[in-house]
């Protein structure tokens, strides 16, 4: 079993950082509020290219330690790409559509009162456009913030890689039928500008980077100099970058939750139910089912949590307007899905002993670890 390399100080105090992140760049889009349109305005296809660069340096050093022996393992490996497909467009997006029915339409509707009048002309209740909203984060699986979910909940990236490509293939196809029919739009338009170029920015770039560095670092200085030195360095580089995509992230999208405080807490609140409820089918059901390793396990459960926001702002905007509830609740799913993650992580490394493989150096896996040895041995 591999040990476990100390924590540095932005691994080990994450959701601190993560935190303080999330209220700077709130701060700075209230305080310079220009300044953050001028960079939002940066973009193509509605892609921010800021965050796309950002994402780049968060992207590298992930996709740079993938020895892609693994991927092509993961090919051979078909359960939890079976597995995050059936949780992606079987389950979540009708689970999604009943939870946000359930709460918006429902529960919290009197404290969503009012109507608004959205890009067609026609005026609905607001409480439709906050659901509406919601479906288009359900149906909109992640294809780039999940390797970092994997890379900090150790699971295996050569399969996230896979997973995330097939995600974004299959996407291009459901993303809009499915929107459809639950959205209840005739021709509901696809975004495939900005799912193609995001996938390519977010994933592309720095894969074919992290692969053909690797091969000619490792050519070069050794696989140990690689190991003990190249990595060192990349691993703060990494949680740096997510630290200051979530500052740009939240400049741009300050002024709308400081105006909106009472309605992004009660959209926030069927968003994350949903968020926690896919991982938890995903995670403590159906792979305990299919027998999956812990470092399979963790990220198709978390892919199936996880969302593509940009994807789902861009289709919001297209079909109901940019300051439309529905443009709104795509902007509360960024706000949730960060810390949210960041939990699920947690308690992945908390339950792995759960899974029959485990390679993590954590006293829960040892003590269980030690438990079966002696089990075998009786």
């Amino acid at each position: 079993m591999a040990k476990e390399k100390g924590l540095n100080v932005f691994e080990k105090y994450l959701t601190l950082w993560v935190v303080l992140c999330i209220g700077a760049g709130i701060l700075l889009g209230k305080v310079a509020p220009s300044f953050a349109v001028r960079l939002d305005d940066i973009s193509v296809f509605q892609v921010s290219i800021p965050i796309a660069i950002c994402l780049f340096f968060m992207m590298y050093p992930i996709m740079v330690k993938i020895d892609f022996s693994e991927v092509v393992r993961a090919v051979k490996t078909p359960k939890p790409v079976a597995m995050t497909l059936f949780i992606n467009w079987a389950i979540k997006p009708f689970t999604m559509y009943l939870i946000a029915t359930l709460f918006l339409g429902y529960l919290f509707r009197g404290f969503l009162p009012g109507t608004e009048i959205i890009k067609t002309g026609q005026e609905v209740e607001l409480w439709r456009s906050y659901v509406s909203g919601a479906i288009l984060l359900g149906i909109a699986p992640c294809t780039a913030m999940v390797l970092m979910w994997s890379y900090l909940a150790k699971g295996n990236d050569g399969l996230t890689l896979v997973m995330v490509a097939i995600n974004s293939l299959t996407m291009l196809f459901l993303y809009a039928p499915l929107g459809g029919f639950l959205l209840g739009v005739n021709a509901m338009p696809i975004p495939w500008k900005t799912i193609l170029f995001s996938v390519t920015i977010y994933v592309g770039l720095p894969l074919v980077a992290g692969y053909f560095s690797r091969k000619l670092i490792i050519k070069r200085k050794g696989i140990d100099w690689f190991n003990e030195k190249f990595l060192h360095v990349l691993t703060p580089i990494s949680i740096a970058a997510l630290l200051l995509t979530l500052v740009l992230l939240f400049s741009f999208k300050g002024e709308i939750i400081i105006s909106n405080p009472l309605t992004i807490v009660w959209i926030a609140i069927p968003l994350f139910i949903q968020t926690v409820v896919i991982f938890a089918i995903g995670y403590f059901l159906i792979s305990r089912i299919l027998k999956l390793s812990y470092h399979d396990a963790a990220p198709a459960s978390m892919i199936g949590a996880s969302n593509h926001f940009e994807v789902a702002i861009a289709t919001a905007a297209t079909l109901f307007g940019l300051s439309s509830g529905a443009a709104l609740a795509t902007v509360v799913g960024v706000l949730i899905e960060v810390p949210a993650m960041l939990m699920l992580v947690a308690l992945c490394k908390k339950t792995c002993y759960l899974f029959r493989e485990c390679n993590l150096d954590l006293p829960q896996c040892r003590k269980m670890k030690s438990f079966k040895d002696k089990e075998a041995v009786t």
